[in-house]
């Protein structure tokens, strides 16, 4: 006889569990990043031209007597003789060809510079924007993040208009992602349903105010954690070695931001 007790089958965690939109958009930028790989280098190097945000191009589109502006910044910039040289190159070329190419504001965001930076924006990208999706759907989704990813890139370029630098990774979409979760994701459990294991509750239905979320610790630890590292990392990184190139701190809080304004606007529109 057998005395096991027929116990219920525990429920399975789930390996992969990201919406569509969610998956295809980490696909793109790892398909895109795999095929730049790849690439012959004059190829890649007109891909970076075209699609990244370039700040000092937007001055001189709107500005060009601000020229010598340019070519006098890019020369006063920091590094090895051979990097001043090749800025100078740089900023010559812009000021000989200064059209503005609008879309660069968001096409920067599918480039990486590295393995490490794609991945990295993909493991916060499928954290923070599964939630996102799971109570938006697929376009309000997709427009938070292209919304942040504009904003982050327009106050880049209001921050350091001069600069030759290109900007490109999804950090600042990402970051705005991360703000619209933080609205609901870190409300107390019973508000999320207590009876169920995680990733089987159900998305809290209502915004927390940002009094609200002021009074609740969880998230001011978070939004405290995420502003100093992104500061500190962005101010320090460069000088310590940490990074080849300045991190855009600046792109990151635009997206941030507007990405944490957004959200109970994009519902509004939701519901109509």
């Amino acid at each position: 006889m057998d005395a096991t007790p027929d116990l219920p089958r525990p429920p399975r965690v789930p390996v992969f569990n990201m919406p569509a939109v969610v998956t295809a958009s980490v696909g793109i930028l790892v398909l895109i990043h795999a095929v730049r790989q790849v690439l012959p280098d004059v190829t890649d190097i007109t891909l970076l031209l075209n699609l990244a945000l370039v700040p000092a191009r937007w001055t001189l589109a709107l500005d060009p007597d601000r020229a010598a502006d340019v070519l006098r910044a890019a020369a006063a910039s920091g590094g090895s003789a051979l990097e001043i040289e090749a800025r100078k190159a740089f900023a010559a070329y812009l000021v000989a060809d200064p059209g503005a190419m609008p879309w660069t504001f968001v096409t920067y965001a599918l480039l990486h510079g590295s393995w490490a930076h794609v991945l990295l924006n993909s493991v916060w990208l499928a954290a923070f924007g599964t939630p996102v999706a799971r109570r938006c759907g697929a376009w309000r989704y997709g427009l938070i993040a292209l919304v942040s990813t504009a904003a982050g890139g327009f106050l880049h370029v209001l921050i350091d208009p001069l600069s030759t630098v290109p900007l490109i990774g999804a950090s600042a979409g990402v970051s705005g992602l991360m703000a619209a979760a933080v609205r609901f994701a870190f409300q107390p459990v019973e508000m999320a349903g207590s009876g169920a294991v995680p990733w089987q509750r159900p998305v809290p239905t209502r915004l927390q105010t940002i009094p609200e979320l002021l009074r609740n610790r969880s998230a001011v630890v978070f939004l405290v954690i995420w502003f100093v590292t992104n500061l500190l990392f962005g101010l320090a990184a460069m000088p310590l070695g940490l990074t080849d190139s300045a991190v855009a701190w600046d792109a990151h809080l635009g997206g941030f931001i507007v990405g944490f304004l957004l959200l109970p606007l994009v519902e509004r529109i939701g519901r109509r």
